[in-house]
Formats: C-alpha cells, sequence, structure tokens
C-alpha cells in the first residue's frame, strides 16, 4: 500500500470546494486499499473581509463577478447536478447568505490537532451545515453545536471560539498556501509538489493518484 499526503486548500463556502472533496473521497474508495491518503485541510478564505452577518448571496456574486440573477441560478443548479453526482446534496435555496469563515478555520485547525479523523468529521459537518442547510458558518452557536455533531468536545471548541486561540496559526497558513501560488479554491496538493485544481470528477483524481503512487513506488 502506498500512503499520500494531501493538503486539501479550500473554504467553507465554496460549492467547488465540496464537490471536490466528494470527488476526491470516490477516488481514494476506488483506490483502496493500494493507495491510501492522509488529508489535512488548509485554511483559504474566499472573502476575508466579510462582516460577521455575511452578505446576500446573489447581491454578492453580483457584485463579485458581474453577473445576474439568472446566470447566478444556472451557475447553481450546475453545481447541484455535479454534487449530486458525486453524492453531496445542496440544499435548493437553502443557501442565501456568503458569511465570513475566519473562526470556523480556526475551528477546523483546532480539530485537526485532535486528529484527522476529527478534522474530516468537522470539515464535512461544516460543507454540510452549510450547502445542505444554510446554516451560519461565523456564528459561535452554530460552530460549537456542529463541533458537537463532528464528536469534538463542545466545550473546549467553545473555548477556543472565545479565546482567539490558532487565530495567527490560521493566518500564517493562508499566507504560506498563497505565497506558494494558489489563488483559488480547491487546491488539491498531493505530497507537496503535485497540483489538482477546482472541482474535479473522481475520474480526474483516481488518475493523478494512481500515478504518483506509482511514481512514489518506483523511486522507493
Amino acid at each position: 500500500m502506498t500512503t499520500l499526503q494531501i493538503d486539501f486548500v479550500s473554504d467553507v463556502v465554496c460549492p467547488w470546494c465540496a464537490v471536490g472533496l466528494a470527488s476526491l473521497q470516490q477516488a481514494l474508495a476506488r483506490l483502496a486499499p493500494e493507495v491510501h491518503a492522509n488529508i489535512t485541510f488548509q485554511p483559504f478564505e474566499l472573502n476575508p473581509q466579510m462582516p460577521a452577518e455575511g452578505e446576500e448571496i446573489v447581491a454578492h456574486l453580483s457584485r463579485k463577478y458581474g453577473i445576474g440573477a439568472e446566470q447566478i441560478a444556472a451557475n447553481s443548479e450546475a453545481i447541484r447536478q455535479r454534487g449530486a453526482a458525486v453524492g453531496f446534496s445542496f440544499g435548493q435555496g437553502k443557501r442565501t447568505h456568503i458569511y465570513n469563515t475566519f473562526d470556523a478555520h480556526r475551528l477546523l485547525h483546532w480539530a485537526g490537532l485532535q486528529g484527522e479523523r476529527e478534522q474530516t468529521a468537522l470539515k464535512m459537518a461544516l460543507l454540510r451545515a452549510y450547502h445542505g442547510e444554510g446554516r451560519n458558518p461565523s456564528d459561535t452557536a452554530t460552530l460549537v453545536a456542529l463541533a458537537g455533531e463532528a464528536g469534538l468536545d463542545t466545550a473546549e471548541a467553545a473555548r477556543v471560539l472565545a479565546s482567539g486561540e490558532h487565530a495567527e496559526a490560521v493566518r500564517q497558513a493562508e499566507r504560506r498556501w498563497q505565497e506558494s501560488g494558489i489563488s483559488s479554491v480547491p487546491a488539491v496538493v498531493i505530497e507537496g509538489q503535485y497540483l489538482v485544481s477546482g472541482g474535479q470528477p473522481p475520474e480526474v483524481f483516481e488518475q493523478a493518484l494512481r500515478q504518483i503512487a506509482a511514481s512514489n513506488s518506483t523511486m522507493c
């Protein structure tokens, strides 16, 4: 068995990140048990200046990308279909706002210190809560509840969020990935040197992982 290190650089409110993660997980399931991956979720904020109360999603996307409500609806449907194809459900009409995600990244960093399983569980809970249910990932009570849903200690999660802990670690990680050339997400960095960008289909991830695993085996 070959074990690969994967850094999954993403944001909680990025729909293509949800699609990309589901695709990656499908690819890894197809490759098991020959190829295994240790996945670390890395922070990236699409809207670091977003206020805590967020912004209405159509107004935000119209302002940011210069597109109208009809195009936004068409894009949303295309993403919904891509998600459905890889087993991720986007709640129809649930996402009404874009939110600040810095505290969510702080909590993910804390979860990663507990272990890969814990961080993955929290990441999945955050993606389902926002994209599937429209819950606010900048709301402290919501974040604490999601930590509990992921099997984490809610009292400790609340303490971390109240203290501002791990803020500098998250900012340093964000700078490191930006300085390495990451400007859009999801960015899937394999073995620290191979990049797969975007919410690719499972076949793309499968081919890349198979080739990298084979190359690593040859070098051993």
